[in-house]
């Protein structure tokens, strides 16, 4: 009783709602992930009370993530990494005239998918973590080439093209220091390489400053005045279309708590994962319609963008690692309150663990909330003049790329990858493959390596020997292997009635 009397003083209801209006932006903003926003807001919280404190950084977190969402949805420009896979369904559904009812899935599914990963933590902490527990350098690297097979299903048209825009992402991401060794690699002595290409700036020039140019210069045909759908339409589904996105829903919402609870693993892989699975598991036209304003796929990544939120928390409180980049900074304001997140925080502060429960839980649905009420507002910046819209969205895209890390660098190449994407666009080429071989090719190739050092008399014997690291291995094959499996099927089936 004395944990909700705490959740429901006014100074932490004050401090939640803060967090939330800050997350709302920073989210918004190209660039400014939760991450950023709640590194740079954690000094704030020095002089606040645990609860108070803690309440204003996960609502951040929460809402951040949600927010993301809202630019990918309106303009076609992520506003995090987790809200990339957003704009495949919900950019089309704008352009269909549907953008409040994009947000409005965009919100419910959100709040919805972090707060059955809540329940989740809730009632699985120990299971996940000790699942997590398993996972070394064979297992992340099956995961990351699990990830990697998924070129495949967002490829769109020509599977050709989408293999050449993944290994182009997976030749993006070897530039830096070599992870085993240090050796610089593609930085022609150039010092601001050394730490690799950031894919924050090309995914924000690929999605954003490359779909401004691309309508300008189709302003006279696909994105004149008549053509492009600018109403802003109703927020709520309807029956139907809950009925249409509840599998899809409920998939991403009991898988990505798991996938969160996977050190490294956050919403950008789960919203991948998840959106291609329920593509896969979709039948008929439902099935054609992923990435042409599918609202199932739009249920799947939405949910899946905050579901990892729980599995997550879940590794940080139970074992002390965190399960992605906020909670690792969460992780330091814990200790700065003198708490040790690990197995003991149980024992030793069991009223912080069920005040970060709560809290979260209370986030989560502040996101629902915000998110309705402001959908109708957000949706209106399709009835600006589109002039307004491109200067606004290449405006916040350089602001966002130069905060990273204030470097000009990150704007050229927020710019240069600005004009890749417009070329990209005009000759189909997809650029989901791209950003995947970005996100996915540091963690595939440093687990790899990591694996062979760790087994040298037998060194690929250890993919095939542990469990975890050969089920994922045997299923990115499948994945990679079905499309043509399919083919062949249905030309031996076209021979046989013939």
């Amino acid at each position: 009783m004395d944990i909700i009397t705490q959740l429901l003083l006014p100074g932490t209801l004050l401090f939640l709602v803060i967090g939330s209006v800050l997350g709302l932006f920073i989210g918004a903003l190209p660039g400014l992930s939760a991450t950023m926003g709640v590194a740079i807001l954690t000094p704030m919280t020095f002089w606040l009370p645990p609860e108070q404190g803690l309440a204003m950084l996960i609502s951040i977190y929460c809402t951040a993530i949600f927010a993301g969402g809202i630019p990918a949805i309106l303009v076609n420009t992520p506003g995090t990494p987790a809200s990339m896979v957003t704009a495949f369904d919900g950019y089309p559904l704008t352009l269909k005239g549907k953008g409040g009812l994009a947000l409005g899935i965009n919100a419910i599914y959100s709040g919805l998918g972090g707060i059955i990963s809540v329940i989740f933590l809730i009632l699985a902490a120990q299971p996940i973590a000790a699942f997590a527990l398993h996972f070394g350098a064979a297992e992340y690297f099956a995961l990351a080439v699990f990830g990697l097979s998924m070129m495949i299903s967002i490829s769109g048209k020509s599977i050709r093209k989408g293999i050449i825009c993944g290994f182009l992402g997976l030749f993006i991401a070897t530039v830096g220091l070599d992870p085993m060794t240090s050796t610089p690699r593609f930085t022609f002595d150039q010092t601001y390489l050394y730490d690799g290409v950031s894919f924050i700036p090309i995914m924000i020039g690929l999605f954003g400053i490359g779909e401004v140019f691309y309508q300008i210069s189709s302003s006279g045909a696909d994105f004149s005045r008549k053509n492009v759908k600018r109403k802003i339409g109703r927020i709520l589904p309807l029956k139907k279309e809950r009925k249409e996105m509840r599998k899809p829903f409920w998939f991403s919402a009991l898988i990505s708590p798991i996938i969160g609870a996977i050190p490294g693993a956050g919403g950008d892989i789960a919203s991948i994962v998840t959106w291609e699975q329920s593509k896969r598991f979709s039948k008929g036209k439902k099935k054609e319609e992923y990435g042409k304003g599918s609202l199932g796929g739009l249920a799947a990544t939405t949910t899946a963008n905050n579901g990892v939120i729980g599995g997550a928390f879940t590794t940080m409180l139970t074992l002390g690692l965190p399960g992605d980049a906020v909670t690792a900074i969460l992780i330091g304001s814990l200790m700065m309150y003198g708490m040790q997140p690990g197995p003991n925080l149980f024992l030793e502060n069991p009223d912080i663990v069920h005040t970060i429960m709560g809290l979260l839980l209370m986030a989560n649905i502040l996101v629902i909330v915000i998110g309705l009420i402001g959908a109708n507002l957000f949706s209106r910046i399709m009835l600006i003049r589109k002039e307004y819209i491109w200067l606004s969205v290449i405006l916040f895209c350089v602001i966002g790329a130069y905060a990273l890390n204030n470097s000009y660098f990150d704007v050229w190449i927020v710019l240069v990858c600005g004009i890749i994407g417009f070329l990209f666009r005009r000759l189909d080429y997809p650029l989901g493959p791209l950003i995947l071989g970005l996100i996915l090719g540091p963690m595939a190739e440093a687990n790899f390596r990591r694996a062979l050092v760790m087994s040298p008399d037998q060194p690929y014997a250890i993919f095939f020997t542990r469990p975890i690291a050969l089920i994922l291995l045997t299923i990115a094959v499948l994945s990679l292997c079905w499309p043509l499996f399919k083919k062949i099927m249905v030309l031996f089936r076209s021979n046989k009635q013939g």
